[in-house]
């Protein structure tokens, strides 16, 4: 009698406790930080999907079947825009068929339009390499950015999934201030990188840089996008002769050969940050991402 209880009693309890918590959002999220941004504001009314990560050239990503489909499945895709998804991301929103992500709608947030770009070109030459004609997308380096998106990031949200909007405005009013307070505890720390100049690789720490007033003397690439050369590297040996760079700081995915050897030849020390989330085994998230990022240039000043 007992065992043909069971059952109906532990339905009952099921219906009680109401059906299991799902999400009212899919994300889909053009790199790392902004699927982390996502999870801050969001939590668990958000399915995150991240479509790179820290090891890839996010200039150079495929239009995969896979991308499609989740593009396809969307309420909301979150990228850093100023053309640094130019290579996919508009084949992949138009091949998913799905309205509610298409560029004007409240489901497309481009990041780049609620923040001020910097290195925006004079002229557009693409005889200068891989130029980005609204300015630099890699906006994600500069800590402040982070919470200028994500106000925009609570309102579509909200627009998406109104029954969710006070935990929006909740959970981003706790999010911006503690990333406030960590900003200005970072500035503190990194006092002693203030006009200490450096050598990139690319352009994709640029915001780190202008945040933390660290001048950039020279990149190993002679232009955006083209690989360093042995003539380029030999020109840096020179430079570094009336303008002495004290730091080499590639990100995470670039080819180590270039910056080892130039640390050679000009007795400077290699200084590598994650390009985003997943970059180094420390930036696990927005906020130790910065974290990683300054203690290793600080590490790397003291070497």
């Amino acid at each position: 009698m007992n065992r043909l209880l069971t059952w109906p009693v532990a339905l009952l309890g099921a219906l009680i406790l109401g059906p299991p918590a799902f999400a009212a959002v899919s994300v889909f999220a053009c790199e790392p930080e902004w699927g982390a941004l996502t999870n801050e504001i969001a939590g668990d009314r958000a399915t995150v999907f991240v479509a790179t990560t820290a090891m890839q050239n996010p200039h150079m990503v495929q239009a995969r079947p896979s991308l499609i489909a989740r593009a396809r499945l969307a309420d909301l895709v979150v990228c850093s825009g100023a053309e640094l998804e130019v290579g996919y991301l508009p084949l992949v929103l138009q091949q998913s068929g799905n309205d509610k992500i298409q560029v004007g709608k409240p489901g497309n947030l481009d990041a780049s339009k609620y923040v001020r770009l910097i290195e925006i070109p004079p002229v557009l030459d693409r005889s200068q390499g891989d130029v980005h004609p609204q300015g630099n997308p890699h906006i994600h380096y500069d800590p402040h950015n982070m919470i200028l998106v994500g106000a925009e990031l609570k309102k579509r949200l909200a627009i998406i999934d109104p029954s969710g909007a006070a935990e929006y405005e909740t959970r981003y009013s706790d999010f911006s201030q503690r990333m406030s307070a960590a900003i200005k505890q970072w500035e503190e720390e990194a006092a002693a990188l203030k006009g200490v100049p450096v050598i990139e690789y690319h352009k994709e720490a640029s915001y780190l840089f202008h945040w933390l007033g660290m001048p950039v003397l020279g990149s190993l690439e002679p232009k955006p996008g083209v690989e360093p050369t042995a003539a380029h590297l030999l020109e840096l040996v020179e430079n570094q002769k009336a303008h002495p760079a004290r730091l080499i700081v590639p990100t995470s995915y670039k080819d180590p050969a270039p910056s080892q050897w130039l640390s050679k030849q000009i007795n400077v020390p290699v200084v590598p940050v994650p390009l985003t989330i997943g970059g180094s085994p420390g930036a696990k998230d927005l906020f130790s991402l910065y974290d990683d990022a300054i203690k290793s240039l600080l590490a790397g000043l003291k070497s």
